[in-house]
């Protein structure tokens, strides 16, 4: 049976800017299977939309509450949303 298909909407929060923080979503998203979006807010947080096998979402969100060496997460808040099964590959949006 495979596996169930699920949708995210993540922010997080801390020093989560201008550390690579982006690249560093599409790089573990690739390698993850992932598809969505990353992208920095006015509020200084970057929120992640991602969508996927449920344990390839699991291991993102954990991935993301470490970040990238120069990142100092605070925070990740979590949301599931419906699955759309229509997004594209992970991409940066502006």
């Amino acid at each position: 049976m495979p596996e169930e298909v699920v949708r995210v909407r993540t922010r997080v929060r801390g020093r989560v800017q201008q550390v690579g923080f982006r690249v560093f979503v599409l790089r573990e998203a690739d390698a993850l299977g992932l598809r969505g979006t990353v992208a920095n807010c006015a509020d200084g947080s970057v929120e992640c939309v991602v969508e996927g096998r449920r344990s390839s979402v699991e291991a993102m969100i954990a991935r993301l509450r470490q970040g990238p060496p120069f990142a100092r997460v605070r925070a990740v808040d979590v949301s599931e949303e419906p699955a759309v099964g229509r997004l594209e590959p992970m991409r940066i949006r502006a």
